[in-house]
């Protein structure tokens, strides 16, 4: 049954041995004589019949002699009968034909070559079997073996083999076409395969991604010589402008974007030109082969790179610098979406052009212009930025929290030491230089992260002086605690990220200065007396936080000796506590 089988090899090499033709169209000598030289000179491999590999004489014969009996029927049902049950047989697949090509190759051979005798039969032997016999035969074989390659080709995890079996599909289908056999569901089934080659694809790209992303080290590319540049602009060339030299000399020179901008930009080229593989040849318009390459695009863009991006923001390793590098990267990344665009059109022009003629590759070109479908990637991408700033808002949070973790007040100081706990001017200076690595952001970022630490700021601050452990607070530790706000508006004042309306900043301290003067100044009756006013002085302060806070000096005022308490201004201060 197979028609690539060595006896294809062995019927070149001997010529003589020729299949008898069926007895009834044989009318002379001079007829068989006339088609054996037609079959001597067309007797090349390449031309083989299947009269030139299978010796057909035992059928014509018992046919002859049935027909001679009158029991002709009696042979065609025998005849249909067994190979049936031979179809059967050549339909079952290989239990390991998944595992490489060949089976593929034997298991479709044996197909082949089942049904072109079929049809040699059906031509050479009338009335043995009948087109529509042959055409409800091969129909309820369609079933079994598109059962069979959907089965096996689902187990499939290698791209490579994925195209070859797609290309033995395109073979077999086309050989069986050329007999007269419907082979239309195995194009629809080579599209349905090709869906899962894309995923084949998509998974291998999770690898490709992840290896980029630990390769770089998120510092601003630098390339020390001529030929480091080259290699980059040639990956990556469309920022060329952005480059800037680190000294006088031409060299060393850094672009903007890290390591995995140019590289993850020709990894989706690369991706790009995979998927392309697979749609050549499927017997689809071009329109629907762009389809394909966009939504696999975009499935890659939106799905695999977006989930690598995320797992890679997230990781509990990354510094604040890193993911202000990665905001940057993602910007450029976002910009190139509309040169990725550009170069799937050419793609697909150039390989329509190589297709068809002149006429028809310009109605394709101006057709692939007017579909041109956006990709996603620069929602995508947005997506993530705003992903990357809010994480990048939260670490500087915790690494804020890491400073307050440092501080200790002495609650029952009696003076203050003069100047501000070391916790907070350390973490002033650790502000003030992080900022400034926030240039190459989007100013918007670097304000809502600079006004997200200062309320942070003073969120930790209040929290201290409400800390359920803190009992009582002295007026000594309230002046030391004012030297640390004084610090802190100190920074407000500074403007660490430019841009900002006046007081923006120095109103996140706002309740904690307004509270503070009112317990140091202990100026209680203004506040009393401007309670619930607009204009009061003293409006941003909590009625219910003031009065825990005077509960706590109240009990610290409890711990002075008898001398003290007897000053008249203590005595003062202590009637209108009460």
């Amino acid at each position: 049954h197979k028609l690539n089988s060595p006896s294809a090899q062995l019927s070149k090499l001997n010529k003589k041995r020729k299949a008898p033709l069926p007895p009834h169209l044989i009318e002379d000598d001079l007829d068989q004589e006339i088609i054996e030289s037609d079959v001597e000179a067309n007797g090349s491999e390449e031309e083989l019949s299947a009269a030139d590999i299978v010796d057909f004489s035992p059928v014509y014969r018992c046919l002859h002699i049935f027909t001679c009996l009158g029991a002709r029927d009696l042979f065609e049902n025998y005849y249909r009968q067994q190979r049936q049950q031979q179809a059967k047989l050549v339909l079952q697949p290989p239990i390991n034909m998944h595992e490489n090509i060949d089976g593929y190759k034997n298991y479709f051979c044996g197909v082949v070559g089942f049904f072109v005798i079929e049809n040699h039969i059906l031509n050479t032997a009338h009335g043995l079997i009948t087109k529509n016999y042959l055409n409800e035969v091969w129909e309820n074989s369609l079933q079994s073996v598109m059962a069979s390659l959907r089965t096996y080709s689902s187990y499939c995890t290698d791209d490579k083999l994925m195209l070859e079996i797609k290309k033995i599909i395109t073979l077999f289908s086309l050989t069986l076409k050329s007999y007269g056999y419907n082979v239309n569901p195995f194009f629809n089934l080579l599209i349905e395969i090709r869906d899962q080659y894309n995923e084949i694809l998509m998974k291998q790209w999770v690898i490709v991604f992840r290896n980029i992303f630990d390769a770089d080290n998120y510092h601003p590319l630098q390339v020390n010589n001529a030929t480091e540049y080259d290699q980059i602009i040639s990956e990556f060339s469309f920022y060329e402008r952005d480059v800037f030299s680190t000294g006088e000399e031409e060299y060393p020179k850094k672009f903007p974007f890290s390591y995995f901008v140019p590289k993850v930009f020709q990894e989706v080229k690369n991706f790009i030109n995979a998927c392309l593989k697979f749609s050549q040849d499927l017997n689809i318009s071009p329109t629907e082969i762009e389809d394909m390459v966009r939504k696999s695009t975009n499935l890659l863009l939106t799905r695999t790179l977006s989930g690598c991006l995320s797992v890679l923001i997230k990781k509990p390793n990354l510094g604040l610098l890193q993911l202000i590098q990665i905001t940057i990267n993602t910007n450029y990344l976002e910009d190139s979406m509309v040169h990725l665009e550009t170069y799937i059109s050419t793609l697909l022009n150039n390989l329509a052009g190589q297709s068809f003629s002149s006429n028809s590759s310009s109605t394709v070109q101006e057709s692939s212009v007017s579909h041109l479908a956006r990709l996603q990637g620069s929602s995508m991408f947005k997506d993530t930025r705003s992903d990357a700033e809010s994480q990048i808002y939260f670490l500087l949070n915790q690494k804020i929290d890491d400073f307050f973790e440092l501080a200790h007040y002495d609650w029952m100081l009696v003076e203050p030491l003069g100047f501000a706990s070391s916790y907070i001017t350390d973490l002033i200076k650790f502000l003030s230089n992080t900022f400034q690595t926030f240039t190459n952001l989007p100013l918007k970022v670097a304000q809502t992260a600079c006004h997200s630490a200062c309320k942070h700021m003073a969120f930790s601050l209040i929290n201290f002086l409400l800390d359920e452990d803190v009992k009582c607070i002295s007026m000594g530790a309230l002046e030391q605690f004012n030297l640390d706000l004084l610090q802190c508006e100190m920074f407000a004042n500074s403007e660490p990220v430019k841009g900002f309306e006046d007081n923006a900043l120095q109103l996140c301290f706002a309740e904690l200065r307004q509270l503070l003067d009112l317990l140091i100044s202990w100026d209680w009756s203004t506040y009393i007396a401007d309670y619930g006013k607009q204009d009061s002085k003293y409006l941003r302060v909590n009625p219910q936080i003031a009065y825990n806070l005077l509960e706590k000096i109240k009990e610290a005022d409890k711990n002075k000796n008898l001398f003290t308490s007897l000053k008249k201004n203590e005595r003062d201060k202590k009637r209108l506590v009460d």
